[in-house]
């Protein structure tokens, strides 16, 4: 475990993902380290016994995915995807996830997120998105009279 902090659950199926993640967290400080899971039914049991304030979750794991385990915590903690896959960052999104870090990712990405910002008790707290995504240029249509 951390120091005190950010309570952060780190949840992969890849062990190497997952210390290379607490590495990452533990050299930024400022963070718990809540737990660390290999599956999405260890993420659910842990959440549900632990406050967390914030869910390193990865998308792809055998039997209960990252979107399953949101599906049965709710909204209730906010999610930072982990991942090698950029196939399912819209879908991330849709569920309100905070960001969506591609694998391997910069440590900054993470130092981004250490603005999080704990209100209230329990699991809930607020978040500052670090960017806004970029719209397309939109084009000027003309029209004929």
């Amino acid at each position: 475990m951390s120091g005190p902090g950010l309570r952060v659950l780190i949840v992969d199926d890849e062990e190497p993902a997952r210390l290379a993640v607490r590495h990452d967290l533990e050299a930024l400080g400022g963070t718990t380290i809540v737990g660390e899971c290999a599956n999405g039914f260890e993420a659910v049991r842990v959440i549900n016994e632990h406050p967390v304030d914030l869910l390193l979750l990865d998308v792809q794991m055998p039997k209960l995915d990252g979107f399953d385990v949101l599906e049965l915590i709710g909204r209730q903690v906010p999610v930072i995807f982990i991942t090698a896959y950029d196939e399912f960052a819209l879908k991330a999104f849709e569920v309100h996830a905070v960001d969506y870090l591609l694998k391997p990712f910069a440590r900054e990405r993470l130092q981004a997120h250490s603005s999080v910002r704990v209100s209230g008790t329990g699991s809930r707290c607020q978040t500052r998105r670090p960017y806004a995504p970029r719209r397309a240029p939109t084009v000027g249509r003309s029209t004929v009279s």
